[in-house]
């Protein structure tokens, strides 16, 4: 795979006399692929009806002549007024019962069926339009599913759509007030259409009801994506991709995957730094506020090469401060580079640029772009140049499977988010939390879905958190004879979201007696180093590993396969490392001592060592300059 650039481009914001030397100046960068046309409905129907290709036409023709790809956007994100005002029902409505107002953009629910026919109806007109054109070379469905808390509606054809999908999943109202324990609190229904949906009860509604409807929103994002999809294929050959997004985990990822070829996503490393991590910690966010988390950008790389199943891009690489976050700085000199080498060396095929020239109007016009705003080169477009004659240099890379994977699960999020049982429980964080100390040992890692049914041939798998187990989890797991790790909470409920019995996690002769979570002031000390943090399980069994400082089993290995491990609490770092270290020795899996800000990923015979510290670094015989990228 040679990996190549992309930049998002707006030729409707734009005097049409600068399209061609803007096209030009594109390849000069060593630009390849070109985004366009994701958020221009109105300027292509505005009329219901009336639709209005020329200009368009013509952005493409000097695109195409530039010799530059393009991806043709869906513009779904940012229905017009006059689709509002046809359909005033289709606005989405927030967790309080208010309606989501036209004015800014993803203003839709995804439940509303007629707003589904509208958006697919203009996907397909464009798909007629492009769809063989030579220079279309992929296709963009939407625009980040899920953002600006778009996912979750309470709108009235989602209360419709719900009871309807309750209907279809259980068949009777009986069996739904079993699954769910409806007779607790007299919540026992006699008919679906006394369902309602499980936002403004008194207190908190059944956590059954709750996963259900999460499950049901999220099959919503799957039909809206589908209908455009199989409303577009018979007009094009072209790959399909949608852009997600970093921590947006309100819906299945794979799922949604399943219906395109490519993943993306977008990748904001400094607003990402303020808004989604480490919340509490302001020494950190100060230390790494110019250059991003270290580990960050990485999870996302792989977990979305998962949902691509190999084929996956970066749509939109943050260029410079962007206008979205608390505080926007200013990336180092250097740190767009390696961002854009780092999605590389994961295996991007793509790295595209948000956004060509910075907006001089409008709500993005503090968002930096390889332009300035008076069509000057900012410091992104020298960076992105230099990486253009890199990579003209690296050639084909190999991407193999990781010898370490983790196992991610949408429906665990969703649980723990509705039963957390404590402040400090965050299954993204979990599992996080686990990744990044696996990066600090120098590692390699690939995600797999809970629905996976083969591990490959890698040798260490962790399953953080897992819900609830299922057939094809367990499958996967008798035909693997690596180290599994397992836990904390990992099979401690039901499909129906109840606690089994016997009692879980049903894995490596472990039982979970009681559970506590911990105030972020308190920890419990490890026997050999670290210390149970936010959460902490009472475990029985016969065979244990580990112990905390006061003698309570918190490591248990099976005494029948003795690479099956649980592990009943939420370690710090130096925890984890010290387990993780241990497990992957057992494996003959080669692990590194990784400085603080300095990660490695290998491709192929290639390594690329990163400095994400603002200070230069010697390592491995080579000084890595701050904020800078190394192959060797």
């Amino acid at each position: 795979m040679r990996p190549e650039l992309g930049v998002c481009y707006y030729p409707e914001h734009w005097a049409e006399e600068i399209w061609a030397e803007d096209a030009r100046r594109m390849a000069e960068t060593g630009i390849k692929w070109v985004r366009i046309g994701e958020f221009a409905w109105s300027r292509l129907e505005a009329v219901e009806g009336v639709l209005t290709w020329e200009w368009l036409d013509r952005a493409v023709a000097i695109l195409a002549d530039a010799k530059l790809n393009i991806v043709m956007g869906t513009p779904s994100a940012t229905p017009p007024k006059w689709v509002v005002d046809k359909y005033p029902d289709m606005l989405a409505v927030d967790i309080d019962g208010r309606p989501r107002q036209f004015g800014s953009r993803r203003h839709y629910c995804f439940s509303h069926l007629g707003y589904r026919r509208e958006a697919a109806r203009m996907a397909a007109a464009m798909a007629e339009r492009y769809g063989r054109h030579s220079a279309v070379q992929a296709w963009q469905i939407d625009n980040e599913y899920g953002c600006h808390d778009t996912t979750l509606s309470y709108s009235e054809a989602a209360r419709c759509g719900f009871r309807d999908w309750l209907a279809q999943k259980y068949q009777s109202p009986d069996a739904l007030n079993r699954a769910w324990g409806n007779v607790f609190w007299s919540m026992e229904y006699a008919n679906f259409n006394d369902i309602d949906l499980p936002n403004l009860t008194t207190t908190e509604a059944n956590p059954s009801h709750w996963l259900d409807f999460r499950r049901f929103t999220s099959e919503q994002v799957v039909a809206f994506n589908r209908a455009q999809i199989e409303a577009m294929r018979p007009h094009t050959d072209a790959p399909f991709i949608h852009n997600y997004m970093g921590r947006v985990l309100d819906f299945d990822h794979f799922a949604v995957g399943a219906d395109l070829e490519i993943a993306s996503w977008d990748s904001y490393p400094l607003g990402a730094l303020e808004r989604t991590l480490r919340e509490d910690d302001d020494d950190w966010k100060a230390h790494f506020a110019r250059q991003g988390d270290p580990d960050f950008q990485a999870f996302h790389h792989d977990l979305y090469r998962a949902v691509g199943q190999g084929r996956w891009w970066v749509m939109e690489q943050q260029p410079g401060p962007v206008n979205w976050a608390p505080y926007n700085p200013i990336p180092l000199n250097g740190m767009v580079k390696l961002w854009t080498l780092e999605a590389i060396a994961h295996g991007a095929e793509v790295v595209s640029y948000f956004r060509w020239r910075q907006a001089p109007f409008a709500q993005e016009q503090m968002h930096a772009g390889l332009l300035r705003p008076d069509h000057e080169n900012a410091q992104a477009q020298i960076e992105a140049r230099e990486v253009a004659d890199e990579l003209a240099k690296l050639g084909a890379l190999d991407h193999k499977d990781a010898e370490v994977a983790i196992v991610f699960d949408y429906e665990s999020q969703w649980a723990w988010e509705i039963q957390p049982q404590g402040q400090g429980f965050d299954y993204f964080r979990l599992v996080f939390e686990q990744y990044r100390a696996l990066r600090k040992l120098g590692l390699n890692i690939d995600f797999l879905p809970a629905q996976t049914d083969d591990f490959g041939k890698r040798k260490l798998i962790l399953i953080p958190a897992l819900m609830a187990w299922n057939d094809n989890l367990r499958k996967a797991i008798d035909r693997f004879d690596g180290t599994i790790l397992a836990g904390p909470r990992t099979g401690s409920k039901t499909q129906n979201m109840q606690i089994p019995t016997p009692l879980g996690p049903h894995f490596a002769g472990a039982k979970v007696a009681r559970v506590a979570t911990l105030r972020p002031n308190m920890s419990i000390p490890l026997e050999n180093g670290g210390a149970i943090i936010n959460w902490h399980e009472e475990l029985e069994g016969k065979d244990a590993v580990e112990k905390t400082a006061e003698g309570q089993t918190i490591l248990m290995r099976d005494g029948k396969n003795f690479y099956h491990f649980y592990l009943g609490g939420w370690l710090d770092q130096s925890g984890y490392l010290r387990i993780l270290t241990d497990l992957c020795a057992a494996q003959n899996i080669k692990t590194t001592n990784m400085p603080e800000g300095i990660r490695q990923r290998a491709v192929g015979n290639k390594t690329l060592l990163l400095n994400y510290n603002a200070f230069g670094v010697k390592i491995n015989g080579q000084k890595l300059p701050p904020a800078s990228a190394f192959w060797y």
